[in-house]
């Protein structure tokens, strides 16, 4: 029986690094931290990477990938209001899997160039998506809305979305490390960013959206 061949060191560190940044903030793990949970050298953790910065960016570069298959529309056809709501599910899913670029996104953008301009260029990304979603929408007859309405409602979700775990920690920081609360936490914010369209939605969409809305409000209670 064939063996699976063991982890590269380099992926082994970026592993480690991004559930320990997650679980205590990346402003309070260092290289030697990360060393010493890894039960090697600070020397060998430096073969790999520069400093901590370099493990940031690395892990950053891991991010970007996924988030760019997750923002897409329906090829070949306009998008409904179950394509938003998997689209939010997806989104705030990978936020949570790398959770520390957003708790910790000010001080992150504040010292890393590269994070900026790429961060950046992340937000605008979603906001077009999310446009367009809500122009499918309209196209459709599904929502009613001016395109200066749609501008605002796309940028009102992506902003809730990006800062919807910092409210989370704020609100509520000694349970932040709890699955079910967190899961609990997500689900609010999937049906917080919808909301922002629902006043805007008309006929049949309107009425799957107040189903829908109305499950994920019975979970949770």
């Amino acid at each position: 029986m064939l063996q699976k061949a063991p982890r590269r060191t380099r992926e082994r560190i970026l592993e480690l690094s991004l559930r320990l940044f997650n679980e205590f903030g990346e402003p309070n793990i260092t290289t030697t931290v990360i060393a010493e949970e890894m039960n090697i050298s600070p020397g060998n953790l430096y073969y790999h990477f520069r400093n901590k910065d370099d493990i940031v960016n690395s892990i950053f570069i891991q991010f970007e990938a996924e988030i760019e298959r997750i923002l897409t529309v329906p090829d070949g056809r306009r998008s409904n209001i179950e394509d938003v709501w998997l689209y939010l599910h997806l989104m705030f899913e990978l936020i949570w899997r790398y959770r520390f670029f957003y708790r910790d996104l000010n001080d992150l953008l504040s010292r890393n160039r590269k994070l900026e301009l790429h961060f950046k260029q992340i937000l605008a990304h979603k906001i077009k998506v999310a446009k367009q979603l809500c122009e499918d929408l309209r196209s459709e007859k599904s929502l009613d809305a001016s395109d200066a309405a749609i501008d605002a409602m796309a940028t009102n979700m992506v902003v809730v979305a990006t800062y919807w775990l910092s409210y989370e920690y704020v609100r509520n920081p000694r349970k932040y490390t709890e699955q079910q609360s967190m899961a609990d936490a997500l689900a609010r914010g999937c049906y917080q960013v919808l909301s922002q369209i629902g006043p805007y939605l008309r006929g049949e969409t309107h009425t799957l959206f107040q189903k829908l809305s109305e499950e994920y409000l019975k979970k949770l209670k």
